[in-house]
């Protein structure tokens, strides 16, 4: 794989970073294109994304791509969502006929997962409930599911009791708490309590280390899929 990383000043104007995709998008050598995030205040994201290739949105963000996925004919899938079916699948755990509740209901991770999740077909077939800070009674809500997935953004929030005993859990969560005791003086934690929820879960996935390499696993094979389709 040949890669370019396109390094600009936070003033960028939209119309700049429009100008950069859309050159990226005539360019012939070039299969994959990720903008990332976040991006500065003044600039719109989704209408960067729209400005995308379809072809070439290897984060799977585009309107069509998000529209091809929800009716389960995707091809360039969002990267986080993706990597956390494959990780089921790699471990042979099924989603049919599971209840899966998914904790957060962004565009990047909640909302596509749950739509991967409620599909027909393989590793899919679940029945779906996204959570959310305005959910009341998440803690019952939590405690039904035999595969959470927690993606709020906020460390350690999942804690034991909103655990059902041997359920899938699945941390999508990166967060930064203080820690003196480190060279860096602080150390990442996930959504979860891990400590206290690995007791009770079945299966459970670190952070680091769990969910963010199948994201960047997704996203090199979303760029092989797109130059696939594209031809090279």
């Amino acid at each position: 794989m040949y890669s370019e990383v396109i390094r600009k000043p936070a003033s960028l104007s939209q119309e700049e970073l429009i100008e950069i995709v859309e050159g990226l998008n005539a360019n012939a050598k070039i299969h994959g294109i990720l903008v990332q995030s976040p991006l500065p205040e003044q600039i719109d994201e989704p209408e960067v994304t729209v400005h995308l290739s379809p072809e070439k949105d290897v984060d799977g963000f585009h309107p069509f791509n998000v529209g091809q996925m929800l009716i389960g004919r995707g091809k360039l899938l969002p990267c986080t969502p993706h990597g956390i079916i494959k990780l089921l699948e790699y471990y042979d755990i099924s989603t049919e006929g599971k209840e899966a509740v998914v904790v957060g209901r962004s565009n990047i991770v909640g909302k596509p997962v749950a739509v991967l999740l409620m599909q027909k077909g393989k590793m899919a077939n679940a029945t779906v409930t996204i959570a959310h800070s305005r959910t009341s009674n998440l803690r019952e809500v939590c405690s039904r599911a035999d595969i959470l997935i927690a993606a709020i953004g906020r460390a350690n929030f999942i804690n034991a009791d909103m655990v059902k005993e041997g359920a899938v859990v699945i941390d999508v969560g990166i967060n930064r708490i203080d820690d003196p005791n480190t060279e860096k003086g602080y150390r990442l934690v996930g959504d979860v309590d891990f400590e206290a929820v690995k007791e009770k879960a079945s299966y459970i996935t670190p952070v680091p280390g769990g969910v963010g390499p199948m994201t960047i696993a997704m996203l090199l094979s979303n760029t092989v899929t797109a130059a696939e389709n594209i031809g090279f």
